[in-house]
């Protein structure tokens, strides 16, 4: 298992063409902008080798026998899917902030469900060459971008209806050798400080849009590849300082990027998906499935982070025994461990596929992330509520440094007597971080808008069995009546 400084190093090895404010970034381990999304990904990588949480963050391969860190790991049971999230809630927890690792490890799982149902339809060996590449990626331990959500153009319009038929990743040539895609994929977590893309398709397919049913892996310096890093909310206060930053080290939303394919050559032992159409909803939702279980965990240790500055800050203004505070911390608890507990119900309800992959409780997960859209902004507006109005209006760090008005903020943000200005400034900057607007359209549409877990509750609720429960009690021997 590599440790964080080796992963750090490793990035510095990949020659990708990475671009941010319209500048080319060469190095994104030390880049101001990229400098904190590749500390919380080297979390994942520290606390595997940490005697105290070895357990959690590694597992054994059931490919190799050897120890391997989970996030390269394919459940083998619900404690798996267990430990995932007591994992993921403990890495919210150090970082404060999204740790990216999450949508690859995802993937992995996925496809290695979806690939084997291919292959007993169709006789393909998509599920042989998936098994190899995750053995490749356990022994290396390189760290792997789930890449699924496309540009999708006009939404009313299926793949191949689109007047830009690149708005979709698809195939465009296929070889003896391989194949050839072009596209972008959007939004892509942890995508400019990954070793590994993994792809897949975003939607359900039909038989026309077969081109765009691919799922396949690609170094992430393959040439074709452009990285072109998004914006987030106050990004520019990493350019400079650090007080104002809230949370330096870590940041808080997860590097996203969009990444180009611009005629990219993908050799066929690399290709676990390719025109399989009536499999792209699928493996849509099992990845969906798995990436919605994640939400209560990392949400949950990321608002444990949230409820302790709230706490703070109330000890900083002196009103921490005021009995509507301790109400509203109580309710971001209770909240915080509902999303965490539906987390481990639908992880303790994993059953195992045919593949040997164990999958979780697909209507729980969703029914985690949709509790997250709701609950995270509630615990955000709770800790406003508790902060007070100074998150809006606080002086930047150069004033507080500054030799003119600097002691003015010294004195006039002064909290209560223990509680000095700048302990104050920087408990309420760590709050507006963690409650930014990308922090929240994160918990909104990070792994699917609401409507889509709607759509996968419905679809899972098995409404029938519930009416003709009903029915049974209220003695109704048919439709008609009793």
């Amino acid at each position: 298992m590599m440790t964080a400084d080796e992963y750090r190093e490793s990035l510095r090895k990949l020659r990708r063409a990475v671009y941010a404010f319209g500048e080319k970034i060469e190095d994104v381990v030390d880049h101001p902008l990229t400098r904190p999304h590749v500390n919380a990904a080297a979390m994942t990588y520290e606390l595997a080798h940490d005697p105290r949480h070895e357990e959690l963050v590694s597992a054994t391969s059931h490919l190799s026998g050897r120890r391997i860190n989970r996030f390269n790991h394919i459940h083998q049971s619900p404690d798996d899917l267990v430990r995932k999230v007591k994992m993921l809630r403990l890495l919210g927890q150090q970082t404060g902030a999204c740790f990216q690792r999450c949508v690859g490890f995802d993937a992995l799982n996925a496809i290695y469900i979806v690939s084997y149902l291919i292959d007993q339809e169709h006789g393909t060996e998509y599920h042989s060459r998936l098994r190899d590449f995750v053995a490749y990626v356990q022994e290396t331990d390189v760290m792997c971008d789930g890449a699924m959500t496309d540009a999708k153009g006009n939404r009313a319009l299926r793949p191949s209806e689109q007047e830009d038929p690149d708005v979709y990743l698809r195939v465009v040539e296929r070889r003896k050798d391989g194949i050839v895609v072009r596209g972008a994929k959007q939004h892509q977590t942890g995508g400019i400080n990954s070793h590994e893309l993994v792809v897949m398709p975003t939607t359900a397919m039909r038989e026309q849009d077969g081109d765009y049913a691919v799922s396949f892996a690609v170094p992430a310096d393959t040439p074709g590849l452009t990285f072109i890093f998004g914006r987030q909310t106050n990004d520019e206060r990493k350019l400079g300082g650090e007080i104002d930053q809230g949370n330096a080290r870590f940041g808080f939303v997860g590097g996203e990027a969009m990444i180009v394919f611009e005629d990219v050559f993908v050799p066929w032992e690399r290709v676990f998906m390719c025109g399989e159409y009536e499999f792209a909803l699928p493996l849509v939702e099992t990845f969906s499935s798995y990436h919605r279980q994640n939400y209560g965990a990392c949400k949950g240790g990321v608002a444990d982070v949230l409820i302790g500055a709230a706490a703070l800050i109330a000890r900083c203004n002196g009103v921490a025994e005021a009995a509507h505070i301790r109400d509203k911390l109580v309710e971001m608890v209770h909240l915080t461990e509902t999303l965490f507990n539906c987390s481990l119900a639908c992880s303790a309800e994993g059953q195992v596929t045919p593949s040997g992959g164990c999958y979780v409780n697909p209507l729980l997960a969703n029914t985690v992330k949709l509790n997250t859209t709701r609950f995270t902004y509630e615990i955000g507006r709770l800790a406003h509520d508790i902060a007070g109005g100074l998150l809006g209006t606080l002086p930047s760090e150069k004033d507080l440094r500054h030799p003119v008005v600097g002691p003015y903020v010294q004195k006039y943000f002064q909290g209560a007597a223990d509680f000095p200005a700048e302990t104050r400034i920087r408990v309420a900057r760590l709050i507006e971080n963690m409650t930014s607007c990308s922090a929240l359209v994160e918990c909104m549409h990070g792994a699917g808008s609401p409507q889509a877990q709607r759509i996968a509750m419905f679809r899972q609720a098995n409404l029938a069995e519930k009416i003709d429960l009903a029915k049974q009690l209220a003695g109704i021997a048919d439709e008609g009546g009793a």
